[in-house]
C-alpha cells in the first residue's frame, strides 16, 4: 500500500484524513454534499499511515449516520472489478469496519452488505470478522456453503481451509459451523479444526533457532546467519546470551562489540546494553562512528534501553550532538531526565520538527517529555504538532502533553477532542474539557449513551455528569 496523500489540516478533506474532532464539527456545518464527498474519499482511501494501531472507523461511521449518509460509494468500492485486481486488505478494511460499526447501530443495509461480501468479496475474512461480533447464528449459518466454497476439495483446498480456521481473529463462526445440523458442513469444519490444531502442534515441536548447550560463540554465528539471510536476529540473540554467557565470556563479547561481524556486533551491544555492562556506552560511541548501518541502528536502540544513572548522564553529553546518537540522547532525557533537562528536550522537539516535520517518529517520545516535565515553553510547538500531523496517537500524545503544560487547553482543544477518533484522546478530553462551551455538556450526554463507545471513554463522562445529568 503506498502512503496516502494527505490534505491541508486547513481543510474539511485534511481534518477528516487526520480523524480531528474539528472534522466532524465542519463536516456538520458544511454543505452535506460536501461533506459526504469527503467522507467517502476518506473511508474508501484508507488515509491512515499505520492501519492496525490507528482508530478511524467509529469516528466515520458516527458522521455517516449524523449526515444520514448513504452506502452507495462504500458498495461499489466493495464489489467492483478492483477488489478482484488489489486483494490488499488495506483497500477494503476501513470501509468493512465502517459496515460494522453502522450494523451495530441498527443499519441494516450495512449489515446485508457485510453478508454479500463475505459470500462473494475477496478481504471476505474481514467482513466475516465483522459479522460474528454483530450476525446473529442464522445470518452466519447462511454463509457456511459460501465460505466452504472457497476452498475445494481435496489435499489443497482441505490444507488451506484448516489454515484459515487455525488463523482466523474471530472462532465464533467456524464453532457455529462445526456444530452446523447439515452433516457435509459441520464435518468438514471440524476435520479443518482439527489439522490445524496438530500442525501447530508439529510446529511447536519443531522450534528453530538456539538450543540448550550452546555457546556464546554460536550464538553469535547464529545471528551473523540471520543478517546473511536477510533476517534481523540480534534481538532475540541477546536473549539467548544472557542464557548462556557467564562473566569468563565477557571478554569475547566485547570483542565481538568493537569488531565482530554485523550480526555479532548488534548482539554484543544489546547483550551488554540489556546487563549494564561499565564499557557499553563508550562501546555504543564507537559503533556509531565506525559501524555500518544496521549497526548503528542496533547502538542506538540498545542506548535508548538502558535506565542506569550512567545513561543518563552520557544523554546529557551527546544531547546536542547532529547524528542518530544525538537523537537517542534526547528521547532518553525525554522519558528518564530530570527537571533541568527541560532545555534539552525542548531543544531537541524543535529541532525534530524543524528537521523532519510534524510526523516524525521520534517526536512520540519527545513529546511525552514535554508533559512529563511540564516545558510550558513547549505549548505553542505542541500545538503545532497537534494540527499537522497525520497520525491520530501522535496527536493524543500531543493532546495529553498540552494539558500538563497549556492553561488554554481545557477551553481549547480539549473540546474538539471529544469527537477525536482516537478513545484515549475522547477520555482526555471528557476529563478535562471546560463545560461552558454548551457542546460540551450535549456531547458528554451523548459518549455516556453511546453503546460504541469505550468504557474508559464512559467512566471518565460521568465523573464529570451530576445525578441530574448535568455536567459538573
Amino acid at each position: 500500500m503506498f502512503d496516502p496523500v494527505i490534505a491541508p489540516s486547513g481543510t474539511l478533506l485534511g481534518l477528516l484524513q487526520r480523524g480531528r474532532g474539528d472534522g466532524t464539527l465542519h463536516a456538520l456545518t458544511a454543505p452535506r454534499s460536501e461533506a459526504l464527498a469527503a467522507l467517502n474519499h476518506c473511508v474508501l482511501r484508507d488515509p491512515r499511515h499505520d492501519w492496525q494501531v490507528e482508530n478511524r472507523s467509529l469516528y466515520y461511521a458516527r458522521l455517516y449516520l449524523d449526515l444520514h449518509g448513504e452506502l452507495d460509494a462504500i458498495e461499489a468500492h466493495l464489489f467492483g472489478p478492483e477488489d478482484v485486481l488489489d486483494t490488499d486488505e488495506s483497500r477494503t478494511g476501513l470501509a468493512l469496519a465502517v459496515l460494522g460499526h453502522l450494523a451495530s447501530y441498527g443499519r441494516r443495509e450495512a449489515l446485508e452488505l457485510l453478508r454479500g461480501y463475505a459470500a462473494r468479496g475477496t478481504n471476505w475474512t474481514w467482513a466475516l470478522d465483522e459479522l460474528a461480533l454483530r450476525d446473529d447464528d442464522e445470518g452466519l449459518r447462511a454463509l457456511a456453503e459460501p465460505v466452504l466454497a472457497r476452498f475445494p476439495e481435496g489435499p489443497e483446498g482441505d490444507a488451506e481451509l484448516a489454515a484459515t480456521v487455525r488463523d482466523s481473529f474471530e472462532p465464533r463462526p467456524w464453532r457455529l459451523w462445526a456444530d452446523d445440523p447439515r452433516p457435509a458442513v459441520a464435518a468438514r469444519v471440524r476435520a479443518a479444526h482439527e489439522a490445524g490444531c496438530f500442525d501447530r502442534w508439529q510446529r511447536q515441536m519443531r522450534p528453530a533457532g538456539p538450543r540448550p548447550g550452546w555457546s556464546v560463540q554460536a550464538v553469535l554465528e547464529w545471528a551473523q546467519q540471520g543478517v546473511e539471510r536477510g533476517a534481523a536476529l540480534h534481538v532475540p540473540a541477546a536473549r539467548c546470551l544472557t542464557a548462556v554467557a557467564g562473566p569468563e565470556d565477557r571478554p569475547e563479547i566485547v570483542r565481538a562489540a568493537q569488531d565482530g561481524t554485523e550480526g555479532a556486533r548488534c548482539t554484543a551491544l544489546r547483550y551488554l546494553a540489556d546487563t549494564n555492562d561499565p564499557e557499553v556506552l563508550d562501546l555504543i560511541e564507537q559503533a556509531v562512528a565506525t559501524g555500518a548501518a544496521p549497526v548503528v541502528e542496533a547502538a542506538v536502540a540498545s542506548f535508548e534501553r538502558m535506565h542506569s544513572l550512567a545513561a543518563v548522564d552520557r544523554a546529557r553529553a551527546w544531547a546536542r550532538r547532529p547524528d542518530q546518537l544525538g537523537a537517542a540522547a534526547g528521547r532518553v532525557l525525554a522519558c528518564r531526565g530530570g527537571v533541568r533537562d527541560r532545555d534539552l528536550v525542548l531543544a531537541a522537539l524543535r529541532e525534530a520538527v524543524r528537521g523532519d516535520g510534524p510526523d516524525a517518529p521520534t517526536l512520540w517520545t519527545l513529546v511525552d517529555g514535554a508533559g512529563r516535565l511540564g516545558i510550558g515553553c513547549a505549548a505553542p510547538v505542541l500545538r503545532h504538532i497537534y494540527r499537522e500531523t497525520a497520525s491520530s496517537h501522535l496527536r493524543g500524545r500531543a493532546a495529553r502533553a498540552l494539558a500538563a503544560t497549556d492553561p488554554s487547553f481545557g477551553r481549547g482543544f480539549a473540546v474538539e477532542c471529544l469527537w477525536d477518533c482516537e478513545e484515549s484522546t475522547r477520555e482526555l478530553a471528557a476529563r478535562h474539557a471546560e463545560t461552558g462551551d454548551t457542546r460540551v455538556v450535549d456531547r458528554l450526554r451523548r459518549l455516556a449513551a453511546d453503546p460504541a463507545e469505550e468504557a474508559e471513554v464512559q467512566t471518565a463522562v460521568r465523573s464529570r455528569i451530576g445525578q441530574e445529568g448535568t455536567a459538573v
